[in-house]
């Protein structure tokens, strides 16, 4: 299976168990009941496994090439030690916004 129809694989099975959580309630319709509560609850707990499980794999992509770059290029040890510091702050970011999102209605 090649990477594109991984990543699109992880996004449909994103989509299909997030969009419960994302839905608006409608004034004067009672609520969920309790065995579709629980697959939202569900759905949210395994969103918020897959967008851990991505940013640590992003993470851990940008400390591995960090590392190999700087044991190949030593003089430039600073300025590629800065930038990755910086991604991972951007990725740590979008991970907690990507959360937040998830776990919203829960």
């Amino acid at each position: 299976m090649n990477k594109l129809s991984r990543i699109t694989l992880l996004w449909v099975l994103f989509m299909l168990m997030a969009s419960p959580v994302m839905a608006a309630d409608q004034p004067g319709v009672p609520g969920p009941s309790a065995p579709e509560r629980s697959f939202i609850y569900l759905g949210s707990a395994f969103a918020a496994g897959l967008i851990i499980l991505g940013a640590g794999m992003g993470i851990g992509k940008i400390g591995s090439t960090a590392v190999e770059s700087m044991a190949r290029q030593p003089e430039v040890a600073g300025n590629i030690q800065t930038a990755m510091i910086i991604a991972a702050a951007l990725i740590e970011g979008a991970t907690f916004f990507a959360l937040i999102v998830c776990l919203a209605r829960t």
